[in-house]
């Protein structure tokens, strides 16, 4: 028996990348997915391709995260059409590279609304909605950025570095709720991330070893929580 057939799922940012990959995972444990990302025709053309495998298992909500009246109709959305909220993978991330002295103000704004207040925005709603199921799961896709600081990161090393601290007082507060936190941190994945192309190919994660530790903390045995979860290549380049 599948215990994860139909239950709900929304994964921010998942019409590309690390996100597609998760929800790809969900649909085929037979969750019921709701597809978001900021574009209405990336969210209308990937529930399109979607229906045809999983028909009826699907929806897609445009939102932008950094919204919060957006994230408000995208839950409404989620329990009207499918009754409730038993995951939410908080995935959607921009980056925000450049020195403090050059970054552009709207860049560092992107960055920190986007990968962490949109991250609280999501929680924020979600968490009345697990209550009312009895429990629930939520996972934020941080990075190894969120321990490791490099220069030219600095908006997103604080981003990233924030969503940890959020992660870590959230398991907190809502662990007795049975709703439990993961916060996952990817290093080098083999993705468009941050437009920086795809030097990486052959040595680099692939998005679906992200969405492979998200079904497998999904049947993790609930007595313990593994809260933090660093992946990264196995073999990168080595450093001259």
């Amino acid at each position: 028996m599948n215990e994860m057939a139909g239950k709900v799922a929304v994964v921010t940012g998942s019409t590309r990348g690390i996100g597609r990959a998760i929800a790809d995972a969900l649909l085929k444990e037979r969750f019921r997915v709701v597809v978001t990302a900021r574009t209405a025709r990336d969210v209308e053309e990937r529930v399109d391709a979607y229906q045809k495998e999983f028909p009826g298992c699907v929806t897609g909500f445009p939102c932008d995260v950094r919204k919060y009246e957006q994230v408000q109709n995208l839950m409404a959305h989620t329990v009207e059409t499918f009754g409730g909220l038993d995951v939410l993978v908080n995935n959607a991330g921009v980056g925000g590279f450049g020195n403090v002295d050059t970054l552009p103000i709207e860049k560092w704004q992107e960055c920190i609304e986007t990968n962490l207040t949109g991250v609280f925005y999501c929680c924020r709603i979600a968490i009345p909605l697990m209550r009312q199921r009895g429990g629930g799961y939520i996972f934020n896709i941080s990075s190894l950025a969120g321990k490791n600081a490099f220069p030219g990161a600095t908006a997103y090393n604080a981003s990233k570095f924030g969503l940890n601290g959020f992660s870590e007082a959230l398991m907190q507060e809502v662990r007795y709720d049975n709703i439990k936190v993961s916060y996952i941190a990817p290093g080098s994945v083999d993705t468009q991330f941050g437009g920086r192309g795809t030097p990486k190919a052959g040595w680099a994660l692939l998005p679906e070893d992200i969405a492979r530790v998200v079904v497998d903390l999904l049947r993790h045995d609930p007595r313990s929580l593994p809260s933090y979860v660093e992946i990264r290549p196995s073999k990168p380049p080595k450093k001259s």
